[in-house]
């Protein structure tokens, strides 16, 4: 198992290094933040440690850090340190999942005990993942991908196979298909989970900013660098690069980073020095990159470099037959991350689910699941789903009703010309409110009115 470290997340310089040192003493492996920006890329299923966060920060606040932890890893541990008008909202958070809460001033000895009984408590977690996966029950990559045709399951395999090494590997798939879950499960499950995980989105870089933002920069490289920077390369060194949606890197750019996949090196601008550079490579591309190649938008020697390894992502049309198991996962996790006790969804519900087409795949799923969670209006098909359900019950007493009426009260006709059994018949009397002394009255009654 890899060593059990703490993240401590402070904006506080002083308080941070003191509170580290102190830690340090206690025999803790201690990495320090200023802000949350970079925690995310050491946070995965495999991560051996805890996080330790104040609640009040620039930027990404110690809640919003903790809830984008608890959607990579729900059993993370999560140390929220409060000042004293912080508590209230300390409170809330245990409700929405922290480990604890720790109020300032503390004492060293105070935050090393919660430290340490949450450090059990994930080796706990990842002591039984592990023994899970030895004994060949469902893996933390199957709770992350689930799904049971056969595309899925060789995925997973695939996935299983190709982590171990430090291939590059590209994955395709649609639009919200999975590509990055199945990056961060390559990474979380190799050799690099401790060190971290960097997402850089290719069509959101400005081209302007681009190389410095890879490559890094020394002062007065260009306007305004002031200071010298690493770029995203320099800070994954050990860890994995995703390099998302790589079909809409610059083409002129294309042939510095293939140097780059090449020679494992980078320079920073405006510098002659080269920096060695040791990480894994994952791209994903939603576009058929052969035909990009063909259309002259991307290098050919690029596709060959990248496409050591390469995994397709299905999408739910490819696999249909998983979407109403997928679809009641993610209610189970929606109504996790919002706080609400377990739900279980109507069979009518499933069944609309699962003749759906979905072509956002399963971004487009999780957000139905959310929306069904929280009961919002604005989920669609799953709305009318509810009103034809209502009209379907509606329909059923009236015909159970007007049976109970025809027979004057008596079970037996009424099952036996209904085709359903006494059980059955009291089951669903029971569940309509239907009471047949009540309704041969009202058949009495309606007697009496007509003569």
């Amino acid at each position: 198992m890899n060593e059990q470290k703490i993240l401590l997340v402070d904006d506080e310089e002083e308080l941070r290094r003191s509170t580290a040192q102190a830690l340090e003493l206690s025999g803790f492996s201690v990495e320090t933040f200023s802000n949350a920006d970079h925690v995310l890329e050491l946070i995965g299923y495999s991560f051996p440690g805890v996080v330790v966060t104040d609640i009040r920060m620039p930027g990404m606040d110690g809640m919003t850090l903790m809830q984008k932890i608890r959607e990579l890893d729900t059993e993370v541990p999560v140390i929220l340190v409060t000042g004293h008008g912080d508590v209230q909202l300390a409170v809330k958070a245990m409700r929405e999942g922290a480990y604890d809460f720790i109020e300032k001033p503390f004492t060293p000895q105070m935050l090393a005990g919660v430290i340490r009984r949450a450090m059990e408590r994930r080796s706990l977690v990842l002591e039984n993942r592990l023994l899970k996966a030895v004994a060949g029950k469902r893996d933390d990559i199957e709770a992350r991908l689930p799904g049971r045709t056969q595309i899925m399951v060789d995925l997973r395999y695939r996935i299983r196979a190709i982590g171990a090494s430090d291939a590059d590997t590209l994955v395709v798939g649609d639009t919200g298909a999975g590509k990055e879950v199945v990056a961060r499960a390559l990474h979380d499950i190799s050799s690099r989970a401790s060190r971290p995980f960097v997402a850089i989105n290719c069509a959101a870089l400005p081209a302007n900013l681009i190389e410095s933002e890879l490559f890094g920069h020394e002062a007065g490289a260009f306007p305004g660098a002031v200071r010298p920077r690493y770029g995203k390369f320099e800070h994954g060194r050990g860890g994995t690069i995703l390099l998302d949606e790589i079909g809409s890197m610059p083409f002129d750019l294309q042939a510095k980073f293939l140097r780059v996949l090449q020679e494992r090196t980078i320079s920073r601008l405006g510098s002659n020095e080269t920096v060695p550079l040791d990480v894994r490579f994952i791209a994903t591309s939603k576009v058929d990159l052969e035909a990009e190649v063909t259309g002259g938008r991307f290098r050919a020697d690029l596709l060959y470099r990248l496409n050591v390894a390469t995994l397709h992502v299905p999408s739910l049309s490819q696999r249909r037959a998983d979407v109403p198991l997928l679809f009641m996962q993610l209610v189970r996790e929606a109504a996790a991350r919002y706080g609400k006790d377990e739900m279980a969804v109507p069979p009518d519900v499933i069944s609309d689910i699962a003749q759906r087409d979905w072509p956002g795949n399963v971004r487009e799923l999780r957000n139905a699941a959310d929306r069904f969670v929280l009961g919002l209006d604005g989920g669609g098909r799953l709305a009318e789903a509810a009103g034809l359900a209502e009209r379907v019950a509606e329909f059923e007493r009236g015909v159970i009703a007007s049976a109970l009426v025809a027979h004057g009260g008596s079970l037996k006709p009424v099952y036996e010309s209904l085709g359903i059994s006494r059980k059955t018949l009291y089951e669903k009397m029971q569940k309509y409110g239907l009471d047949k002394k009540l309704l041969a009255n009202e058949m009495a009654g309606e007697m009496r009115r007509e003569f």
